[in-house]
């Protein structure tokens, strides 16, 4: 079995349908954080919404950062902290739907501080520039990054590799590969994989995440 194989269930349709939720959902809590807001009260807003669209469980716990902690790796624990009127966070969310995963995040701001656009903005850039080089390029894991982590010095940037791109598919994809991207040696398969950008700043105390499906 290939690392980029699909178990017996998978359906391209209901893998994209889940990313299309995700998508949807990562949006609607967006717009429910306010400043004065502590993460855990970002957290219980999605958990209401998954309640309420009786979504069958999550593949991955959801990671909603504010401020400073936008600066960690998905496994480390965030510092208590408020969100300020003028602030950055972000929402990575693992849903599954009809049995199929769905992997998305995204960088949102409050306020005009310009380096928090910007290094958002250049999240979701470089996400763009790195899935054109794969379209173009066939490349392999290791690759994709390289040329990610080469745009990410040419903005300004440097790439945190604690956030590294993963399988996805139907549910669960675990048995067939645990691994990053830059584990597989071979090309790139399209909807096989989620590409991660993020993104430290070089000066302040804060990142920016972008991350969706690779096809």
């Amino acid at each position: 079995m290939s690392i980029q194989d699909f178990g017996e269930n998978f359906q391209l349709s209901k893998l994209y349908r889940a990313q299309q939720w995700a998508k949807e959902i990562t949006y609607k809590i967006s717009s429910e954080i306010k400043a004065g807001m502590i993460e855990e009260e970002a957290q219980n807003i999605y958990k209401k919404i998954c309640l309420d669209d009786g979504i069958e469980k999550n593949w991955h716990p959801p990671k909603i950062r504010f401020g400073p902690n936008t600066q960690k790796s998905f496994y480390e624990t965030s510092d208590p902290y408020i969100l300020k009127e003028e602030d950055i966070f972000f929402i990575d969310i693992g849903p599954v739907l009809e049995g199929h995963e769905a992997d998305y995040g995204e960088t949102f701001w409050l306020g005009n501080d310009y380096e928090m656009r910007k290094i958002a903005e250049s999240s979701q850039k470089i996400f763009g520039l790195t899935r054109q080089f794969w379209l173009d390029k066939n490349p392999t894991g290791p690759e994709v990054y390289e040329f990610a982590k080469e745009m990410a010095t040419r903005m300004g940037y440097k790439l945190n590799m604690g956030s590294d791109g993963h399988r996805i598919g139907d549910f669960p994809h675990h048995p067939i590969f645990r691994g990053p991207i830059v584990e597989c040696l071979e090309k790139i398969n399209s909807d096989a994989w989620i590409l991660e950008i993020q993104l430290d700043h070089p000066r302040l105390p804060i990142s920016a995440f972008h991350e969706d499906i690779l096809n």
